[in-house]
């Protein structure tokens, strides 16, 4: 029987409601709304089954309201048109204009008279999500042994490791996917062609007071900052972006969540005014990792690092990196790829523009 061990770090911000726009790339959207489905399966699952309360997911995973993003410059009107025209079959969107965003979100600002708004798009809590997907593999291995085919266990070990090698005799194959801390390994230290980026994102809440509330069901705003909606009266906005620095704690200080809503609020009022009336919470902060800039995009890192840790090519390690502000896009397509070529022990299975990186080396 494999073993796989999997250090999990969470990709980008900790507590971040991440935006998923199924802007291109069907397969990538088809597989995430596959594992979705599959998380929020195994939620109910569990609830049904009347488990302890520690071991249940207690947030929403995911808030389908869609997603408008309203044009703020005059070449924001060309491209967002053009999207609008060559969208996905999978994933409509519509080319919108002030009146019409206005019946979806009251009070929007619309400079250009121009967005597109994304209904099937949808808004992530990672980890939560995370927790639902380790429900769900839980709940796949039972399902297994029940049917007859046994031996199949699925273990969570919370360790700390210092060296990949220290893996090495325990378990046939180990994925390294931890996010923007991969360089921290000493086998994978100063090879990674990582840049990382910490982002600060700022919970608001609107005053009893205030009756400017968000609509009950008004989509969540991509701009040049985001608003994730929670609720009438709970918006998440976001991000800044703070290249190279290595600061990887959550917690965010007083004066880095003061220089955060600086940054943020100009952006966020900027197509939703009402944002002022809103009153500053609790700031949270992560780091991105960030893959490099090539000729075909920012790729991802994947890929078997055998040569770094032990210079045998033994298909054992592999990397699950770089997947950067985009991660929830890729994640559930480029996780089944790579499961395919650790499990086949073929990294000819993924594809040379995920593995190229090393030629950058």
């Amino acid at each position: 029987m494999m073993k796989l061990a999997l250090g999990v770090v969470l990709p980008g911000l900790q507590e971040d409601w991440f935006i998923l726009i199924p802007l291109k790339g069907a397969e990538c959207w088809k597989e995430c709304l596959k594992l979705l489905n599959i998380s929020e399966a195994s939620v109910s699952s569990r609830e049904s089954k009347n488990l302890a309360q520690e071991n249940c997911v207690d947030e929403l995973l995911v808030w389908r309201r869609g997603i408008l993003r309203p044009a703020t410059t005059l070449r924001n009107v060309d491209i967002l048109t053009e999207s609008a025209q060559n969208c996905l079959g999978e994933c409509r969107i519509e080319s919108i204009d002030k009146e019409a965003a206005s019946n979806l979100i009251p009070n929007i600002c619309m400079p250009y008279n121009s967005a597109i708004y994304m209904p099937e798009a949808i808004n992530i809590n990672p980890q939560p999500y995370l927790k639902a997907l380790f429900f769900a593999s839980e709940n796949l291995a039972e399902e297994l042994t029940a049917s007859g085919y046994g031996g199949k266990e699925i273990y969570l070990h919370k360790m700390s490791v210092n060296r990949l090698l220290e893996l090495g005799g325990e378990y046939n194959a180990v994925i390294i996917c931890l996010g923007a801390k991969a360089d921290m390994l000493p086998e994978l230290s100063g090879k990674l062609p990582l840049r990382t980026c910490r982002g600060v994102i700022a919970h608001l809440q609107l005053p009893q007071d205030i009756r400017n509330e968000y609509g009950e069901h008004s989509p969540s705003i991509l701009s040049d900052a985001w608003i994730a909606a929670r609720g009438r009266h709970n918006l998440v906005i976001g991000s800044t972006w703070k290249w190279r620095s290595r600061n990887y704690s959550p917690s965010v200080s007083a004066e880095e969540a003061s220089m955060a809503l600086k940054e943020l609020i100009p952006k966020v009022s900027a197509v939703y005014p009402h944002i002022q009336n809103w009153t500053f919470t609790e700031a949270r902060a992560g780091v991105r990792a960030m893959p490099p800039k090539t000729p075909l995009g920012s790729l991802p890192l994947l890929g078997c690092v055998d040569d770094f840790v032990d210079g045998n090519y033994r298909c054992k390690y592999w990397l699950f990196g770089g997947l950067g502000s985009r991660g929830l896009l890729y994640h559930a397509w480029l996780g089944k790829i790579l499961s395919q070529a650790v499990l086949s022990c073929n990294e000819s299975l993924i594809p040379s523009e995920l593995t190229s990186w090393r030629k950058l080396q």
